[in-house]
């Protein structure tokens, strides 16, 4: 069996999003979740830059610029929302920003519901087929 992608970083990174929500619970405005996720990966020492410029390729060439709300220790990417319900949409975005970019590993994070939604997301596969 294999060792899951980034073992410890992506179990640290999803204790963020817990510790976040089970602090603030549901209902704020994104911006504020993004705020206090920031504090929080400062604080358990992970490295994160928000606001990082993606460039979006195909077939070798720039076509679109992508910003995620956080890169995680320049391996994790992660957008977060505050909706009542996550529309399948959102998830498929992430899909194609991690195929579109050079990142494996991502996660879409929902504070707005009842629950605390984290879909984790892989792209590697198809990847390494196309090279």
């Amino acid at each position: 069996m294999e060792e899951p992608l980034y073992k410890e970083l992506a179990y640290r990174t999803v204790g963020v999003f817990y510790q976040v929500y089970n602090e603030l619970g549901p209902g704020y405005k994104e911006s504020v979740y993004q705020k206090a996720l920031a504090r929080e990966f400062s604080l358990q020492g992970l490295v994160c830059e928000e606001g990082k410029r993606l460039a979006i390729s195909y077939k070798g060439y720039e076509v679109g610029i992508y910003i995620p709300d956080f890169i995680i220790e320049d391996k994790i990417i992660i957008e977060i929302k505050a909706v009542p319900e996550m529309p399948p949409v959102f998830e498929k975005q992430l899909y194609y920003y991690l195929k579109g970019t050079k990142y494996k590993l991502g996660y879409l994070v929902n504070f707005g519901g009842g629950e605390l939604d984290v879909k984790r997301r892989i792209f590697d596969k198809a990847r390494n087929a196309n090279k």
